[in-house]
């Protein structure tokens, strides 16, 4: 993206860290993949899938979530869909996404790893080639099966030569404490694999301080309930330990009541390094866009306040140096543009 065209988009070119790929699963893709495999869709239409979507919580989500998953069956679907999730982030001003994928989930309905691998690789060399958009590749273990599975699938990915940016924790969080995952992450970080975690979005602020601690994690995904702890506050600012945070996503599975109610702001006035992400914009109503146009609307952010939270995220990336570097100068020039 040039910085020209950045700095006519009404919301900030920026990094997106916080992205479950299965997450981007439109309702019109299910449908025709559902077609193409021969499967009964949970809906029958694009209008009935609607109905579905007013979540109660993680747990009601995450039912449909795996039911829409079952269409995605080979190689072309895996790259399909990363191709159409990197189309419409490059148009809503996404400079580099670093992209989760659960693995296990995919194993467990007996889809091959390396289909799934090799799908969701050709679509993100695709987008830097197309759009680009640079990327990485999170595995994301689910924290409510075992450990032990984790590690095994671990393996597998390391000898498909999987090209894995890092790994990180996702699934229902409540119950499932950090500590259930310490020596993978252990085996991680000496792998020289990045860490991340999701945390403090339905569980307490103990599991962030766990997710630090315990596992290594460099980023904690979500972490919004880290505001009801007020040394952990002091930590994360201190430190400098970047929080992926989506807030339509907290709206939708009703961990915040409204977005009125939403910590963001009170996160970024007591120092912490917030990033604005989509989490899974397919359910949740919106794209890294959406989810800063939103925020702007309901909040009254500046520009400036935008632009801190995209270079917020440019600096929280994986990315290199480099690369970094000529994100914040398109970030610059959004800032200061006469629009």
């Amino acid at each position: 993206m040039s910085a020209v065209s950045a700095a006519f988009l009404s919301t900030p070119p920026c990094a997106e860290l916080h992205l479950h790929i299965e997450g981007t699963l439109e309702p019109a893709m299910v449908l025709a993949l559902a077609e193409k495999h021969g499967i009964t869709p949970a809906a029958p239409d694009v209008d009935a899938f609607a109905a579905l979507y007013d979540f109660t919580d993680l747990s009601h989500f995450l039912s449909l979530y795996y039911a829409n998953t079952d269409v995605l069956r080979d190689a072309e679907d895996f790259a399909d869909l990363t191709r159409a999730y990197l189309r419409r982030a490059a148009d809503g001003g996404v400079m580099h996404a670093e992209i989760m994928f659960d693995p296990q989930a995919h194993l467990g309905r007996g889809i091959p790893l390396a289909a799934v691998v090799e799908g969701i690789a050709a679509g993100l060399a695709g987008g830097e080639r197309e759009l680009g958009v640079t990327t990485g590749l999170i595995a994301a273990f689910l924290r409510d099966r075992p450990a032990a599975e984790a590690d095994a699938v671990l393996t597998e990915l390391l000898d498909l030569e999987a090209p894995l940016l890092g790994i990180g924790l996702d699934s229902a969080e409540v119950g499932y404490p950090p500590v259930l995952f310490r020596d993978l992450f252990a085996r991680a970080a000496s792998l020289g694999l990045h860490r991340v975690a999701h945390a403090g979005e339905e569980g307490p602020p103990e599991y962030v301080t766990g997710a630090l601690d315990l596992l290594g994690a460099e980023r904690i995904d979500h972490g919004i309930r880290s505001v009801e702890d007020s040394r952990l506050v002091v930590r994360l600012a201190e430190q400098r330990v970047p929080l992926t945070v989506c807030p339509l996503s907290n709206v939708r599975l009703r961990a915040v009541d409204s977005l009125a109610a939403h910590p963001l702001v009170e996160m970024m006035r007591r120092g912490l390094v917030v990033t604005v992400n989509s989490d899974d914009p397919a359910y949740f109503g919106g794209y890294v866009d959406d989810n800063y146009a939103a925020l702007a609307a309901q909040f009254g952010l500046a520009r400036d306040d935008l632009a801190t939270l995209a270079l917020n995220s440019v600096e929280a990336s994986f990315a290199s140096p480099d690369r970094k570097s000529a994100m914040r100068a398109v970030v610059e020039e959004w800032r200061t543009a006469q629009v």
